[in-house]
């Protein structure tokens, strides 16, 4: 049976880091201060704060603020020229191309930013689908209930599937579920749980995949 690849978008598939990043945390730093009544130094170190205990600055929000999920992830996902905000290496595509099996996006971030993205980088020309935030039920990676939902929705079991992410701590739910896991970037350390570790999604080609996981 060929595999299910479940990826993560940004800084996975394209470099968030470079500018896109850089406006949403300031765009969460704002929300932070206007909403919580903090000064943008405290609401820089609160956003950091959630980021690191749940994996998700929306989680920390929700959970300890009762803010809105679809009120925050709109006003925090504003962009007026995102087509030039993206950086990614076209070169990509053709590799993702030659993967054997159904491919789908698995993404924190709101429906309407993964579609422009797709649309922008032409990955939709290669996914099977995507899931975005909204539907997970508003629950990021890294809670399990996320991962849970994905496979209920595509109908498969984990082991047939092959998590791709650039964040260790999203990768620790999906092996505990029974997937592959591949860590994209220049992380120092391999963790247990971490199969394989990659600079770069266009060396996947070279990751075999084994359902039984022997």
């Amino acid at each position: 049976m060929k595999p299910i690849w479940l990826f993560d978008l940004d800084n996975t598939l394209h470099n968030a880091g470079v500018h896109i990043f850089p406006h949403i945390n300031r765009a969460m730093t704002a929300y932070l201060a206007e909403h919580l009544q903090l000064s943008i130094e405290e609401a820089g170190a609160l956003r950091m704060r959630y980021w690191r205990q749940y994996g998700a600055t929306l989680r920390g929000m929700v959970r300890n603020h009762g803010t809105k999920p679809a009120h925050f992830l709109h006003a925090t996902h504003q962009f007026e020229n995102l087509a030039g905000m993206v950086v990614f290496d076209r070169m990509l595509l053709t590799h993702l191309r030659h993967l054997p099996g159904q491919k789908y996006i698995f993404s924190n971030a709101p429906r309407q930013y993964v579609d422009e993205i797709l649309r922008l980088t032409g990955l939709d020309r290669v996914m099977d689908g995507s899931f975005a935030v909204e539907d997970l039920a508003y629950h990021p990676k890294p809670q399990i209930r996320a991962y849970r939902s994905v496979l209920r929705k595509l109908k498969v079991p984990a082991r047939r599937c092959i998590m791709v992410e650039d964040t260790a701590e999203n990768l620790r739910p999906a092996k505990k579920l029974g997937m592959r896991t591949v860590l994209i970037g220049r992380a120092l350390k391999k963790p247990q749980w971490v199969d394989k570790r990659l600079l770069s999604a266009r060396r996947l080609r070279s990751f075999g995949y084994n359902p039984t996981g022997r």
